[in-house]
């Protein structure tokens, strides 16, 4: 079995602001305070959650045109990326701790759906973070406020 590495990106608000969800790697306190205790198996439920949930808000809003641009982007900014998560968990990883450095979705092979064209990709971000952030919420609220 292949050892799942954490989900953090070094944007921890759990630790730093209390958070019940981080808003780096989207895990809940819980998750992230007994990672290292946890088995490989429940590493990859958290992990797999967190993937479906980002690539689901992801792809309403981003096409990848070009997922080999993607991966030299992440390559030449020394970004770790998991080949078997999906394209969009990579890329809202790449947005989230990098969007600064990127002039142009494109250079990324990136674009965005015609509905969304018009939008700040910032205010994009920031909206599909709100939305994860609720996701967590509820999956938080259902499994573990029982």
């Amino acid at each position: 079995m292949k050892a799942v590495r954490t989900p953090c990106i070094g944007i921890c608000s759990t630790t730093s602001f209390g958070d019940k969800i981080c808003r780096g790697c989207k895990r809940l306190s819980v998750e992230v305070i007994n990672w290292n205790s946890y088995s490989e198996p429940q590493k990859q439920a958290v992990q797999a959650r967190i993937n479906q949930f980002t690539s689901q808000l992801m792809a309403n809003k981003f096409r990848i045109v070009s997922q080999a641009k993607l991966e030299e982007v992440l390559q030449d900014l020394r970004i770790f990326y998991d080949p078997d998560l999906s394209p969009f968990f990579w890329l809202h990883q790449l947005l989230q701790k990098y969007l600064y450095r990127i002039k142009t979705l494109s250079e990324l092979g990136v674009e965005l759906h015609v509905e969304f064209k018009d939008q700040d990709v910032r205010d994009l971000l920031l909206l599909i973070n709100e939305e994860l952030l609720v996701l967590s919420q509820a999956h938080f609220e259902r499994y573990f406020m029982r």
